[in-house]
């Protein structure tokens, strides 16, 4: 499906954006050449296929990512739209800088963690997820695997963070030409790491729940959720499937460790009530927000 953008303008959150993908992009050369080359760690997607030329042939890693990523900015264009691969070309030609920028600091050569691969493996991952999260949490990618994981994002709603895995395991296949099973294995644990971190960096880290509740009780619950966890909610008209009639919903938001105090609370209100729950990744809008609503302390309840 070709995407088709309204008048591209340079705006301040633009801006703001280019900045936090250079950040992000200086982040993720950081991990690469200060800890995975350093170590014998190699890597997914195409920053893999770079560690591979780089190893067999000694081909610059900024360059040959840089060339690799043509075909995919092209593929990308069609998919994602002038914006983002404005943003996508911006990142590419950051993580090509910082690759061989990072090289020239002397600091790359104090993280050798040969003695300790796990540890080594653990740093990697950390700092690659935290890169990557930021460059995907300000709408941008570095090129390479970051664009079809993009693609299949908007497309398929497939996870980032499960299209990196994937395709980093076929690249960590091929890297066994030039490194042993035992440091496969440790870049294995950096790309679980860091493709858990993606998910939790580009979507945020204040996970709730979305509460779903049916009973004829319902004002007695949602009031008691009011007075005990000072979290809002709201009626939602239903119908039954099997007789037809009028049913009240309660929607709300709540912290995971507010789940146990919920289910109390409906089970004692009501023990014949329904209730459904499901993850919620972001919540935006007045009365449905993660955040407890304000309350005015001079007003009695």
């Amino acid at each position: 499906m070709k995407v088709t953008n309204p008048k591209f303008k340079i705006t301040p959150s633009f801006i703001i954006e280019l900045i936090m993908i250079a950040l992000g992009s200086a982040i993720y050369g950081l991990s690469i050449n200060m800890i995975s080359i350093p170590n014998q760690l190699t890597d997914g997607g195409l920053s893999g296929i770079s560690l591979l030329l780089f190893h067999w042939w000694k081909v610059n890693l900024g360059f040959s990512t840089l060339i690799l990523n043509i075909p995919l900015i092209l593929i990308g264009f069609r998919f994602l739209g002038k914006k983002l691969m404005i943003e996508t070309l911006w990142g590419t030609i950051c993580l090509s800088f910082f690759l061989n920028f990072w090289r020239l600091i002397p600091i790359i050569n104090q993280l050798n963690l040969e003695h300790d691969l796990l540890l080594a493996a653990i740093s990697a991952g950390l700092l690659s997820g935290l890169g990557l999260g930021i460059v995907f949490r300000y709408n941008g990618t570095t090129g390479g695997s970051d664009i079809i994981a993009r693609i299949l994002q908007q497309e398929k709603d497939i996870k980032s963070g499960k299209t990196f895995f994937v395709i980093d395991v076929i690249v960590l296949v091929l890297s066994l030409s030039y490194i042993d099973i035992r440091h496969i294995m440790y870049t294995l644990i950096a790309s679980y790491i860091a493709t858990t971190l993606i998910d939790i960096v580009q979507q945020g880290g204040n996970k709730a729940k979305a509460v779903f509740i049916i009973s004829d009780k319902y004002e007695e619950i949602a009031k008691m959720i009011d007075l005990e966890l000072d979290r809002g909610y709201s009626f939602l008209n239903g119908e039954g499937g099997y007789d037809r009639s009028q049913k009240h919903i309660i929607y709300c938001i709540v912290a995971n460790y507010e789940i146990q105090a919920v289910k109390a609370i409906v089970l004692r209100e009501d023990p014949k009530a329904f209730m459904t729950i499901f993850d919620a990744n972001e919540a935006l809008g007045e009365g449905m927000s993660y955040n407890r609503k304000k309350r005015n302390f001079f007003i009695r309840r």
